[in-house]
């Protein structure tokens, strides 16, 4: 990824959805953090799951990513 003139939050989004797949998280846990709604809506009428142990795990290891990065 590039870094071009200047950074909008939605370009944050992007760019973490982006790092998180390629990185082989799993899309339920990354589009539940993005506050994503399932667009199946059967699925998202009888799948109320949080994923919190998963997205912790997914969240600490992009934090740690980020740390690491130089500026």
């Amino acid at each position: 990824m590039e870094y071009k003139e200047w950074l909008t939050e939605h370009g944050l989004r992007h760019a973490m959805s982006t790092i998180l797949h390629e990185k082989g998280y799993n899309s339920a846990w990354i589009e539940t953090q993005l506050a994503h709604i399932d667009k199946n809506a059967i699925r998202g009428t009888y799948n109320h799951a949080q994923y919190m142990d998963g997205r912790r795990e997914m969240m600490q290891w992009y934090a740690d990513y980020m740390d690491e990065l130089e500026v």
